[in-house]
Formats: structure tokens, sequence, C-alpha cells
């Protein structure tokens, strides 16, 4: 049995990371996406008024043993059994997704380097490096409309927790890169370069 292949790909909240993967599934279709949010541990206790009650910028925020226990399995090609998040309530949902192994696994999240267990998996490391105001604009954006939130909680959560989580535990991260992409998504060249690779992944190991 060939192991497969984990993709890390990193960045800060609102840096191009889902677009990357996004443009990614437009090329190559075989692949299981594992996305770290879906690791994070319940906070029901959170309202827009005491949002900062939960650090969700730190290591911590994360069931990592579970996290490391999946990524293992897919990479040895057994199937599990992926939790899933609800970000309005802030809290793990009962339902679950089954995840069927595949040769390739992308991991994305916002700290998919800080566990050494977990970066000692992958086969190839990509970090997203992307200016602050473009994702604080972002992250605005999706907070609101997606998540319920008001901007004054979102500006105090960022200010509060995301910016200095983000300097503390996310871009020091950025040296155990393989490769790094500025400007996210938007960077055409890189993405050629990768989805190049990812296919000279499948095709090497088909």
């Amino acid at each position: 049995m060939v192991p497969a292949k984990i993709i890390g790909i990193c960045g800060g909240s609102g840096s191009g990371k889902t677009t990357i993967v996004r443009k990614i599934s437009e090329v190559v279709s075989d692949f299981v996406f594992v996305p770290q949010d879906n690791y994070y541990k319940s906070a029901s206790f959170m309202s827009n008024q005491n949002i900062t009650a939960f650090n969700f910028d730190h290591p911590d925020a994360f069931d990592n043993e579970l996290l490391l226990e999946h990524l293992m399995k897919l990479k040895y090609m057994e199937s599990v059994e992926m939790p899933t998040y609800d970000f309005v309530h802030h809290r793990r949902r009962e339902e679950t997704i089954r995840v069927e192994p595949k040769k390739l696994v992308i991991f994305e999240g916002i700290m998919t380097f800080t566990n050494k267990a977990v970066r000692d998996i992958l086969d190839l490391k990509i970090f997203v490096d992307t200016p602050d105001d473009i994702r604080f604009i972002r992250r605005l954006e999706r907070d609101i409309k997606e998540r319920g939130r008001t901007m004054e909680s979102v500006i105090q959560q960022y200010l509060t927790i995301v910016r200095p989580g983000h300097y503390e535990f996310i871009e020091p991260t950025k040296q155990f890169a393989d490769i790094i992409i500025p400007e996210g998504g938007n960077n055409n060249n890189a993405l050629g370069v990768l989805v190049s690779f990812i296919n000279s992944i499948i095709q090497s190991e088909g």
C-alpha cells in the first residue's frame, strides 16, 4: 500500500487559503479536503457580547489529538468520520462527514504548521502570505455575512485576539513552509506551479 500524500496549506485568517483549494479543485478532482476549522473545540458559551471569552487563534483551540489521528488514518488509506462545526453557535455539530481515503489529502487552516507531529506527516507545506489589511477586510465581511457577527465584535476580537495570535503563532510557522505564495488565490503563476506539482504526484502514484 502506498501512503497518501498530504499537502498542508497555512496562512492567517482571510489570507486566501480556501481560494487556493477551490482553484486546485477546478483542475484536480481526486483529493480529500480536510479543513482544520472542523476540529475546533466547542465554545457554546460565546456570543457577540463576550466574543473574546474563547481564543480561537491559539493552537489549543483545536482538538489536535483527533486531528492528528484522522490525518494519520487518511495517510494510510483508512476512512474517518470528520467532525463539523457550527460557527454561529460556536460548537461542534452532532453530524459528521464520512471521508473515504484518496491518494492526495489537502489539509488547510490557520495553524496547520504549529503542531510538530502534524508537520512531520506533511509531504508539502504551503504558506499563504497576504497583507494584514486585506485579511482583515475579508474576515470582517465573512463574519458579518456568514456568522451573524456585529462589526463591533469582529473588530474587538481582531484587535485583542486575532492579530496578536497571528504574530505569536501563525507568522512564525512561515519558516517551515516549502512554498510561500504571496497574495493567495490571486497569484496565478504560483497556482500554476502548484497545480502542476499536484498533478505530478497523482500521475506518479497512479
